[in-house]
């Protein structure tokens, strides 16, 4: 049997993505406890370039925030976020009327389609303690035939979220069949709501001293394994340190020995989707002159405006997860 290693590669600022993914994010702030406001109890004038605060030195970072940290109103079309928050809150609020807390496993996914506006934020929401907050953010492609689709704003409640216990390890399904193991049906126009294009998002988290297998894909998929946190593991003779990626041949098992701690992954698969990609800032689309279109658009309408009284609106400090759909529904979960 062949190594089923085909790369390793550092994780920076983005992730390294492979098709029919755009970009993986890492965000992980230890941020202090509450100043009461649900912003951080600390001097901001101090040390924090505020609209722009990624400095990777520090414990915890603003972003875009000014007073709460997060990422105020912004745009998107042609492809999707999905929205892994395993600590903390992010309050969301988008130019549909949509709205949300989620957190503390939740999942958000969003179908930006032919447009949309969203903030992200995160609420410090103890005052009385600290307020970790652990979160990734993926980009998964829309094909052509789907980048003017209606947005569609879908929650995957931690409560619902199959999570498969094995002996040596956990694993979180969030997108792609683990095993036998279904997921939450992905939203309705993505490219991995089709099973055959294989799109897997798996959240795995392997026991010390323990050897996991990884099932192989069952059809060619690109695969992409993040070893974010943990300990040191062995796949055959290769030693990987955390803090790399690790590009799979999806048509193996992939064996996997870890040390005295625990090993945290999260897997990206899927089949590519083949076609021209043109990248600007928020908005990907298959060519330069559909790019500048999205442009002109979102100057002209501003995606449908902003419903919200802030940019970078937050929902009352009191309120707990839930969930506003644009046609009104409200889903409030405990």
């Amino acid at each position: 049997m062949n190594n089923p290693v085909i790369q390793t590669f550092p994780l920076g600022m983005p992730w390294q993505t492979q098709d029919p993914f755009l970009f993986s994010v890492y965000h992980l702030d230890y941020y202090p406890k509450g100043n009461g406001e649900m912003g951080p109890d600390s001097n901001l004038l101090s040390g924090r370039n505020l609209g722009s605060d990624f400095d990777p030195s520090q414990k915890w970072r603003m972003y875009h925030g000014q007073t709460i940290p997060g990422f105020p109103y912004h745009p998107h079309r042609g492809f999707e976020t999905i929205t892994i928050v395993n600590k903390g809150y992010c309050d969301h609020s988008d130019s549909l009327g949509a709205a949300g807390r989620f957190g503390e496993g939740d999942v958000q996914w969003m179908t930006a389609g032919r447009g949309v506006q969203h903030s992200e934020m995160f609420p410090l929401l103890h005052d009385d303690r600290e307020n970790p907050l652990e979160l990734f953010q993926i980009w998964l492609n829309l094909p052509k035939k789907s980048k003017f689709v209606e947005p569609h704003f879908k929650m995957l409640w931690k409560e619902e979220i199959p999570v498969v216990e094995e002996e040596v390890a956990k694993i979180k399904v969030v997108a792609g069949t683990y095993k036998s193991v279904e997921p939450i049906a992905p939203a309705p126009d993505s490219w991995a709501a089709d099973p055959e294009n294989e799109v897997a998002i798996w959240n795995i988290h392997v026991n010390p001293n323990s050897n996991y297998i990884l099932p192989k894909a069952q059809s060619q998929v690109t695969r992409t394994f993040y070893f974010y946190e943990g300990s040191p593991i062995h796949i055959g003779d290769k030693k990987i340190n955390p803090g790399f990626g690790i590009v799979l041949d999806a048509s193996q098992d992939v064996h996997i020995k870890t040390g005295d701690g625990k090993a945290h992954f999260i897997l990206l698969q899927g089949k590519s989707i083949g076609e021209p990609i043109a990248k600007y800032g928020p908005f990907v689309m298959n060519t330069d002159e559909e790019i500048q279109q999205a442009m002109e658009e979102y100057r002209l309408t501003q995606f449908g405006g902003w419903p919200w009284p802030y940019p970078d609106n937050v929902h009352d400090k009191d309120k707990g997860r839930f969930a506003l759909y644009p046609d009104g529904t409200l889903i409030e979960k405990q």
